[in-house]
């Protein structure tokens, strides 16, 4: 194995960790879209980054804090809801884009790796900076993981218990934000919503408690991330690509296979159940 590929198994593995922990966050609190959308919205600060000449990739994040911050304070108009504010930003930030890219007389500066990717072209930096995020984001969650739950299931209950329930919303957009961003030189926009949401969807299907969700969510997006990039120069084919499919593929199974075994598992404790008993 050279060092570009092991490079890139390095950061399959810390993205698809990344990627679950935010992920499992993600789906208790319905959030696909809003991820679907964030990869879309920051399409503008890419194009200014470009036209600037600085990093795109900072530029797609600086972009995305405010577009997150936008969908939060939306979202909490009255008549409002979290859908509708996605929505309406999503298309705004998009159009901005757009319009940015059609002011620029003869831009033709090559986004694609940031639309798919590119892991096998990664410095040692970059696989540095995904270990720092992993390490932030599982601190955060660590600290107010408890809460963000909570909230999850009963957004009115902590309200009514006193959490600044607005602050723990836009922590979970911005740790969606943060997931997307340090995905994209990896996998890019289009193809990191697979790695933050099968992941984390997929492993609810196995279990329902909230610490074994997130231990097999991480377990499930690391697993297919390295698995993705060793797949994908065995066939030779888009690493990228090769990592969706596998998370795409594990989502699928859990989905055909998770209810038969929990029907399993219910009726041999049930049997042991009736054994001790008797």
């Amino acid at each position: 194995m050279d060092v570009y590929t092991l490079r890139a198994v390095i950061e399959a593995g810390l993205v698809g960790a990344l990627g679950a922990l935010v992920g499992v966050h993600v789906v208790l609190r319905r959030l696909s879209f809003f991820t679907m959308a964030m990869t879309h919205a920051t399409f503008p600060g890419v194009v200014l980054a470009a036209i600037l000449g600085v990093n795109i990739f900072v530029g797609g994040w600086v972009f995305g804090v405010f577009v997150a911050v936008g969908v939060a304070a939306l979202a909490r108009g009255r008549g409002q809801d979290f859908a509708t504010a996605t929505g309406v930003v999503l298309s705004a930030g998009f159009a901005l884009g757009v319009v940015l890219v059609s002011a620029q007389e003869g831009f033709s500066k090559d986004l694609s790796a940031y639309l798919v990717g590119s892991i096998l072209t990664l410095r040692t930096s970059d696989v540095v900076i995904t270990a720092v995020v992993l390490a932030v984001v599982a601190a955060v969650l660590a600290v107010i993981g408890k809460e963000l739950v909570f909230g999850a299931f009963d957004p009115t209950g902590l309200r009514a218990a006193g959490y600044p329930s607005f602050a723990l919303d836009l922590a979970v957009l911005l740790l969606v934000e943060l997931a997307i961003v340090t995905a994209v030189p990896s996998v890019g926009t289009i193809l990191s919503v697979a790695l933050i949401v099968a992941p984390a969807a997929a492993a609810r299907l196995w279990v329902e408690r909230i610490g074994p969700m997130t231990a097999v969510a991480v377990v499930i997006g690391a697993g297919c991330g390295v698995l993705g990039v060793l797949v994908s120069q065995h066939v030779r084919v888009a690493t990228g690509g090769a990592i969706t499919l596998g998370t795409t593929a594990a989502f699928v199974l859990s989905v055909a296979l998770a209810p038969a075994v929990k029907r399993a598992r219910g009726r041999r404790v049930r049997r042991d159940a009736v054994a001790a008993a008797g």
